[in-house]
This record gives structure tokens, C-alpha cells and sequence, in this order.
């Protein structure tokens, strides 16, 4: 789900570039302030989506345990972070949530490594 609405998200973005009217100040904009924040948030949504999409194939390899519940939860809060960026630029909320999804991420990725490394050493 996250995948396709980023993927749209990134097709808004397109449109407002190339087709919308007043397009040339968009273009004038397009490195700085929200403009640079719309597109940060495109790209990390994209990746964040990924990520937890190959998090999951990872994690149907792994022999059932809490860690995996764990693991699961942590990458999905991870999507708080261009959800967070989203926020920051349409309501203007605070960065709580873009550094609260990133941690959950970083986390998420090394609980992930560990997890599968022990499995590894364990067969």
C-alpha cells in the first residue's frame, strides 16, 4: 500500500514539474525548501516500502520466534518517517515522527542482520 502511494505521490510530483500551470516556479523551486521535502519524502517512502517488503521475505525464513513480531512492527513504524516528512510540509508537525521512523528503521535493519546471522551460524 505504501509502495503505491508513494509511487502515485512521485506522479503528483511529475505532473506539478512538467504540466501544471505555473510550472515554472515550480521549476525555479525544485532544489529548495518543500519542494526539496516533497521529493525527500517521495524517495524515502519508495525505499522505506521496499525495504519493508523484503523485510518480510527475510523474516519468512527465520524460525518463528518473538524477534520476528518485533522486527515486523519495527520496520513497519519505519514508514512514520516520510509519512513525518509528508506531515511536516502539508500540517506543519513536528520532526518527532521523521526521527521516530528512521530510528525504527535503523533498528529494525540491525535486529534484522542479527537475527538472520544467528540463524546462519545455528544451521
Amino acid at each position: 500500500m505504501f509502495l503505491t502511494l508513494f509511487m502515485l505521490y512521485g506522479f503528483l510530483l511529475i505532473y506539478l514539474r512538467d504540466f501544471a500551470p505555473g510550472k515554472e516556479q515550480w521549476i525555479a523551486d525544485y532544489s529548495v525548501g518543500k519542494h526539496f521535502e516533497s521529493r525527500l519524502a517521495h524517495a524515502h517512502g519508495n525505499l522505506f516500502a521496499l525495504l519493508n517488503i523484503a523485510v518480510g521475505l527475510v523474516l519468512l525464513r527465520l524460525p518463528m520466534s518473538a524477534s520476528r513480531a518485533w522486527i515486523s512492527g519495527l520496520a513497519l513504524a519505519g514508514m512514520l518517517m516520510p509519512v513525518g516528512i509528508l506531515a511536516e510540509l502539508v500540517l506543519g508537525a513536528p520532526p518527532v515522527f521523521v526521527l521516530a521512523g528512521g530510528a525504527s528503521m535503523v533498528v529494525a535493519m540491525g535486529w534484522l542482520t542479527v537475527a538472520s546471522w544467528q540463524m546462519d551460524t545455528s544451521v
